[in-house]
């Protein structure tokens, strides 16, 4: 058994996935701008997270940009058969390293086609597209106009699947009615709890659910329970909040990114971390706490 088999799979799409696979965001320079500071680490990074049974992989060409998916290719292509790789659309990158929104149809027919020459693939197994109404978190806005164009580039064979990044309820109610949805990717931690029940949902429906910045992101979680349970367990903090998440309902893939393989095996032993009932009590009411 591989280091992520234990934590489980789920669906994602026509595939079964191991529910820890790995972001690549992190492998970009600071900002998720520019190159790495050290291509043979991040290369080393991506061959190790496969080696270990990482099959699902989660990046975008408007990391770098341009600069994850170059990295996947040359540390991976050709591809595993059993390797899932996904990815995302709506955004662009300025010189000054903001984030834009590219919501056309021309800008997402573009966004596809550089996803698929820099990954060196014919088709992509699900794209996501990131609602950009907000940046910084899911806003309100139709999402009809580019999603009905994603599905003009499902219909002609580039894409497999569809996902939904940085969306409330009632975008993803507005996408069903477009095409499936095969997953969500929202913020969602033990202390961002704000999606507790359209997890729940989304489970009911056999929808994967993909929290981002599981980890905390680019403020890592802090807290002195959290660092009480990992004592108890022999564990490390971070190890502990991705297996509350692989817990917390069956439906979570995790996509837990990090730039070092010593890290990265740190996260992947999450896997077989059993978290007891009053561990579990202890970690739910962080999400309680104002």
């Amino acid at each position: 058994m591989t280091r992520t088999a234990s934590a489980g799979t789920y669906r994602l799409g026509a595939r079964t996935v191991n529910r820890l696979g790995y972001g690549a965001m992190q492998l970009a320079g600071p900002g998720v701008f520019g190159p790495p500071k050290d291509t043979p680490a991040a290369l080393a990074v991506l061959r190790e997270a496969v080696a270990l049974g990482v099959n699902h992989l989660d990046t975008s060409d408007f990391y770098g940009p341009h600069i994850t998916n170059q990295l996947i290719r040359e540390a991976l292509h050709p591809y595993r058969d059993d390797l899932v790789i996904v990815t995302k659309v709506g955004a662009t990158r300025g010189d000054d390293a903001s984030w834009k929104p590219a919501f056309s149809a021309a800008d997402l027919e573009r966004a596809v086609h550089d996803n698929l020459r820099h990954l060196g693939l014919d088709v992509l197994e699900v794209v996501n597209l990131r609602a950009m109404f907000d940046v910084h978190g899911p806003a309100e806005g139709s999402i009809e106009a580019p999603l009905t164009a994603l599905a003009e580039l499902q219909r002609r064979g580039l894409i497999r699947h569809i996902g939904l990044s940085n969306v409330t309820p009632t975008q993803i109610a507005q996408g069903r009615t477009i095409t499936s949805i095969v997953c969500v990717q929202n913020h969602y931690n033990l202390v961002h709890r704000g999606d507790d029940a359209l997890i729940d949902q989304l489970a009911d429906s056999g929808t994967a659910y993909v929290p981002f910045f599981p980890l905390g992101g680019f403020t890592p979680l802090q807290s002195s329970a959290l660092n009480a349970v990992a004592a108890r367990l022999g564990a490390t903090p971070m190890q502990v909040a991705l297996a509350w998440l692989l817990q917390r309902s069956p439906n979570i893939l995790l996509i837990p990114g990090t730039s070092s393989v010593g890290h990265l095996r740190e996260n992947l032993a999450s896997a077989a971390l059993e978290l007891d009932t009053d561990d579990l009590a202890t970690l739910d009411a962080l999400g309680a706490r104002p």
